[in-house]
This record gives structure tokens, C-alpha cells and sequence, in this order.
């Protein structure tokens, strides 16, 4: 139990810890202060229900149904290529990036945050197939195995949304929103490009 509680947590959080887009716009919020615990709740909600999915066997439906994550692959390249493009031009217009004039607004954030969640492809390979397969491994401790991935990313979110808030000195400086826009659009960009090709 206690193994496979570890294993999950450890392998969860190997695969959510990495710079993408929906980390990217967890990590603007939190330094805006803005819409900071509805974004954490959708973005560990969805991984919770995902991850569990996945450990309930429905990655078998993806295997034997590749339309459907071929129709979240071209829609998540088009929108992931669209926000990459939003973020290039916040770059190009600096006078927009201000930090109280910076916050989208509430509606626009949660859509957003959805969108960069259910439509991209990673999120079902890493949760519901690469989670769910290794999942596999643990017998009847697999549910273990998903609290502890679940927790990975309760507390991933948490302390990239509510942590950011100490970063926020350091973006009074247009400058510094430019570069961190810029650094959104190569990685959201790269990312909708790698899912076309």
C-alpha cells in the first residue's frame, strides 16, 4: 500500500512537473493573484478524474478508439497554436502587460484553463494511459497507486498557484511579463506544432 501510494505520487509528479501550457497559465494567475483557487480546483479535479478513469481501464477505449484522440489532437494543436499566438503578441505589446491590467477576466481564465486542459492530448496520454498502464503493476493496490499520483498534482497546483504570489515583486517590471509571455509562446507554440506533425 504505502509502495504503491509513493510509486504514484513519484510517477505523477515526474510527468506533471514540467513547463506546458497549462502550468504556464496556472503560474500567470497565481502571480496576478487572480482566479487563483477555481484554476488549482479545475486543473487537480481534472487530473483526479482522469487519473482515476485511466486506473479504471477506460485507456483500453483511447487504444481501441485512435479517432477520438486523433479529433483532441488537431482541436488541442489548433487552439494550443492560437494561445501561443496570444502570448506572442502580449510579448510585442508591452503596455498591455501591467499587473493590473494584466488579469483576463474571470469567465475568460476559466475557459481557458478548461480548454488548455481537456484539449490537449498529453493530458490524456500522461493520466489516463501512461498512468493507467503503470497502474497495472500494483494489483490491488492500484488505487493506492492513483491516490498518490492525484495527490502529486493536488499538491503540484496548489504550491505552483498559491506559491507564485511571492514571485509577483519581480513582475512589476513589464520586462519581466515579456519574458515570461515569450517563454509561454515557444513552449504552447512547440507544443501545437508537435501535435500536427
Amino acid at each position: 500500500m504505502t509502495y504503491a501510494l509513493l510509486a504514484g505520487l513519484g510517477t505523477g509528479l515526474s510527468l506533471i512537473v514540467v513547463i506546458g501550457a497549462q502550468n504556464a497559465l496556472v503560474l500567470r494567475q497565481g502571480v496576478l493573484r487572480r482566479q487563483v483557487p477555481a484554476i488549482v480546483a479545475i486543473c487537480a479535479g481534472s487530473d483526479a478524474l482522469l487519473i482515476a478513469l485511466g486506473v479504471g481501464g477506460v485507456g483500453a477505449v483511447f487504444t481501441s478508439w485512435p479517432s477520438a484522440l486523433a479529433v483532441v489532437r488537431w482541436v488541442g494543436a489548433a487552439f494550443l497554436i492560437g494561445y501561443g499566438v496570444l502570448a506572442a503578441r502580449r510579448v510585442l505589446r508591452p503596455s498591455a502587460l501591467e499587473l493590473d491590467g494584466a488579469a483576463k477576466a474571470g469567465a475568460a481564465v476559466i475557459v481557458t484553463c478548461l480548454a488548455l486542459t481537456w484539449l490537449n492530448p498529453h493530458v490524456y496520454l500522461d493520466t489516463v494511459l501512461l498512468l493507467g498502464t503503470a497502474s497495472t503493476g500494483f494489483g490491488d493496490d492500484r488505487w493506492w497507486f492513483a491516490a498518490g499520483a492525484i495527490t502529486g498534482s493536488v499538491l503540484w497546483f496548489s504550491a505552483l498557484g498559491f506559491g507564485a504570489r511571492w514571485l509577483s515583486s519581480a513582475f512589476t517590471r513589464p520586462s519581466a511579463w515579456r519574458l515570461l509571455d515569450a517563454a509561454v509562446a515557444v513552449v504552447v507554440t512547440a507544443t501545437g506544432i508537435s501535435l500536427v506533425l
